[in-house]
């Protein structure tokens, strides 16, 4: 896996960059995609200490984007929630289309597809100790055959994918994180095995820098 993708100079705004596999990242809530699915990881000055106000600026954020991809006033567009607590479309109806949210260190992720998608961010912890029993056996076993001094990094990104993969399921970690594997090839590109589906999802990873202080990892999942 190549850990140095991604960094500042792809957080910069439209035109968008496919990263990769058609895949399209944005930076700007103002910025419309051209196809989906596609990403906009949207950096913000917020430090939301709360849930409600990690979940308000989320929220919000994606609100306007949405509104700037269907064309319609901020006004007519509201998001709501399931019963597990996965965002949806509530206004307008009928649009089909799939909405997952996340924040991390001021960072906004929204995605959007045609499918179920979960989008992810975390943070590189370079002091924590690598949580191999959270992970399947085979993740666990690719991570600690990594330098040593790449291994935050290279589990932020593998739990960031995991993560976007049950946001996608709508379970959240409700799903054992164990139970699943994931993996990732040198260009970003992740592939989700769950069982007896040896493609049960895909989507990509990358790294970015916010602000060079602190090193992200991000990902979206599409099932489907």
């Amino acid at each position: 896996m190549t850990l140095a993708q991604g960094g500042a100079g792809a957080m910069a705004s439209a035109p968008a960059v496919a990263y990769p596999a058609g895949m399209i990242w944005l930076s700007s809530p103002d910025d419309i995609a051209a196809s989906l699915p596609a990403v906009w990881l949207v950096a913000t000055p917020e430090r939301p200490a709360t849930l409600p106000e990690r979940s308000a600026l989320r929220r919000g954020i994606g609100a306007r984007i949405l509104a700037r991809q269907l064309g319609l006033p901020p006004g007519a567009i509201a998001i709501g929630h399931d019963a597990r607590g996965r965002p949806l479309v509530e206004q307008p109806r009928g649009s089909r289309l799939h909405l997952s949210l996340a924040t991390r260190a001021g960072m906004v992720a929204v995605a959007l597809a045609h499918s179920l998608v979960g989008v992810d961010v975390e943070a590189m912890d370079a002091r924590a100790a690598t949580p191999t029993a959270v992970l399947h056996p085979e993740e666990s076993a690719w991570l600690l055959a990594q330098p040593e001094d790449v291994r935050p990094l290279a589990f932020a990104r593998l739990w960031s994918a995991k993560e976007a993969y049950v946001k996608a399921l709508g379970t959240g970690f409700a799903r054992p994180p164990e139970s699943f594997a994931v993996s990732i090839s040198p260009d970003g590109r992740l592939t989700v095995r769950d069982g007896a589906d040896a493609a049960a999802a895909t989507g990509v990873s990358r790294t970015i820098e916010n602000g060079g202080q602190e090193i992200l990892a991000a990902a979206i999942v599409v099932i489907g």
